[in-house]
């Protein structure tokens, strides 16, 4: 392609701008939507949901640290996969993340739209965003709604900053990241401070009528909060010093999101109780901070106003890192040649995957009009699916190649892979009974991409034109100009 060539990007994000990346994705719209959804589910044993599904996270992570130290290559889970296993199982696998990390981004820019509505509301710049929702605009003689003109907006804004600079992409994280987090340091402050939560019951633990049955459908609902360290291994190659900072990198995103999840669903429980958090639903965290907060603070008028500044700032960070994610996992795979080959080159002036980012970008907005429920629970599938396969991954390179240099090892080996196989294929089985039951064309969709997936693949290795002379295959796979 013009203006492009096929050379590695270039290593411009330091330990924090990785550990933001994974922060940011993780602490997303989910913490704000998803608490009183699991509270109405499994009661005041929310928190030991969060906790759990913390835990269970933490074994995928080990194998994903190790792997990013041992294979320092850009596309995650796909990379590592591509290293291992043959062309079609890699190609699949690459097919689900970029299709899952897009469907993400489609649903965080569904989300900022109500939320930054609803911030402009608290302001009286317009009308209850149910009002304003409904406002249809003038497109072309074709009415769209204005929360969808928003969407757009947000997926073109952050696809245009990630197009241009990967740096630029980088600092936005991470400072957009940094208020985010600071505003839920706030709200976690207040609410230990505040007689309701001094009062605070947790018992009995789960509601009536319900028992320990209800924390694996709770988990599996709120499972997709804690997707996005994987994120950071889409970027190796854009990380200074990876084999020590990315496994870094997701320890300290991980555990910093579990604290603040632990901390913020305790707080929410404690003043609002279990109840009423499943009373106000995906408003939860919102109906909480109003409850206990005080009003007419500075530029900031209340905590339910705070509490929506922070989601739009979350929606902004988890969509600006699934662009960087969708778009590394697509230049990985044109640069291995399993895409078109200018989805793995680099632009010759900007130094991104520019190709790579604009494709995902069309997916990703054409994803916007998938019914909302489905693609989120597609997306979950994917990525219990991705987690499992990487598990795999783990033991097998080990098998393979023992003596690999790997400057970290998960500990006890290989028992963290094997409990974050099987715990992945718990609460994938539990969310496809779920599915089977609640959501059958989510279950489809997902089942009609990898078909497409297989075809695509076979299509592609109809055109892909044999190794010339001029080219040869590094023992990673990745195919490079030979050098004069």
């Amino acid at each position: 392609m013009s203006g492009s060539q096929t050379r590695s990007p270039e290593a411009e994000l330091g330990l924090l701008d990785a550990t933001m990346i994974g922060m940011g994705a993780m602490i997303g719209a989910g913490i704000f939507v998803l608490t009183g959804l699991a509270a109405e589910i499994a009661g005041p044993a929310a928190i030991l949901v969060f906790a759990l599904n913390g835990v269970v996270t933490a074994f995928t992570g080990l194998s994903y640290a190790e792997l990013a130290a041992s294979i320092p290559k850009s596309g995650g889970g796909y990379a590592f996969v591509r290293e291992i296993f043959s062309d079609l199982p890699s190609f699949i696998m690459g097919w689900m993340l970029w299709f899952a990390y897009m469907i993400a981004g489609g649903l965080y820019a569904l989300g900022f739209a109500p939320n930054f509505l609803e911030l402009l509301h608290v302001y009286g710049i317009v009308p209850p965003p149910d009002e304003v929702g409904a406002v249809m605009l003038p497109v072309v003689d074709v009415g769209v709604p204005l929360a969808f003109l928003l969407a757009f907006v947000a997926v073109l804004s952050m696809v245009a900053l990630n197009a241009v600079s990967t740096a630029a992409s980088g600092s936005a994280e991470t400072i957009f990241t940094i208020i985010k987090v600071s505003i839920l340091v706030v709200f976690v402050a207040f609410g230990f401070a505040s007689p309701m939560f001094s009062g605070a019951e947790f018992q009995p633990l789960f509601p009536q009528g319900a028992g320990a049955t209800a924390i694996l459908p709770a988990m599996g609902l709120t499972f997709i909060a804690f997707e996005g360290y994987d994120l950071i291994t889409t970027v190796t190659e854009e990380v200074e010093n990876p084999r020590e900072n990315i496994p870094k990198a997701i320890f300290v995103s991980l555990i910093a999101t579990v604290i603040v999840y632990l901390a913020v669903v305790t707080v929410a429980v404690g003043t609002l109780g279990a109840e009423g958090l499943a009373d106000a639903g995906e408003a939860g965290i919102a109906a909480a901070a109003t409850s206990f907060m005080p009003t007419g603070l500075p530029i900031i008028q209340n905590g339910g106003a705070l509490i929506v500044f922070g989601a739009v700032f979350s929606t902004l960070t988890a969509l600006n890192a699934v662009v960087i994610a969708s778009s590394r996992v697509a230049f990985s795979m044109g640069r291995e040649g399993q895409l078109l080959p200018s989805f793995g080159q680099i632009h010759h002036r900007y130094g991104t995957p520019f190709v790579a980012i604009l494709a995902s970008a069309v997916v990703m907005l054409g994803s916007v009009a998938l019914p909302t429920q489905s693609a989120g629970n597609m997306a979950s599938l994917f990525f219990l699916l991705s987690f499992i396969i990487v598990n795999v991954a783990v033991i097998r390179l080990r098998r393979e190649r023992p003596n690999m240099n790997r400057p970290y090892e998960m500990p006890y080996y290989p028992v963290p892979a094997v409990l974050g196989i099987a715990l992945n294929l718990l609460l994938a089985g539990v969310l496809v009974e779920y599915l089977i039951r609640t959501d059958p064309l989510a279950l489809a969709l997902s089942v009609a991409w990898i078909l497409l997936g297989g075809l695509a693949y076979f299509a592609l290795e109809r055109l892909r034109v044999p190794s010339e002379s001029g080219q040869t295959t590094t023992d990673t796979g990745m195919t490079t100009e030979a050098e004069d």
